[in-house]
């Protein structure tokens, strides 16, 4: 069974950071993109970032772009996000997301696997 565990979440001033970690475990290989999304109380949920285990490329939501970064371990399925200048507006649930196919449909807001998600609350 997979699962995806998210952690380092939780609550930090506007212009703080906070690094979120995404652990998984039961696949038997690299996942072929990971993704974070996030939900905001009263909102859809958006997605934010995106990496291929391939080759690596990253794309980001204009929304975080500049302040987020998305990273992975070489070889293993743990993907992280480093979240820069935090805004008020940021805080919502974060889900880690992963793709086990030759596709990456993090844009159109699906994955064949989620975690549980992970509060993040930043305050002004």
């Amino acid at each position: 069974q997979v699962q995806l565990v998210e952690s380092g979440g939780g609550s930090v001033q506007a212009g703080g950071s906070l690094r979120l970690s995404c652990v998984a475990s039961g696949y038997p290989g690299n996942f072929f993109c990971m993704s974070w999304f996030r939900q905001a109380p009263g909102k859809e949920r958006e997605a934010i970032a995106q990496i291929y285990t391939g080759g690596g490329a990253k794309n980001y939501a204009g929304s975080v772009k500049g302040r987020f970064a998305v990273s992975k371990d070489y070889g293993k399925n743990n993907l992280y996000l480093q979240m820069d200048s935090l805004k008020p507006e940021d805080t919502a649930m974060y889900y880690c997301a992963a793709e086990s196919r030759s596709r990456c449909r993090t844009w159109i807001g699906e994955a064949d696997y989620w975690g549980r998600g992970i509060q993040v609350t930043v305050s002004s």
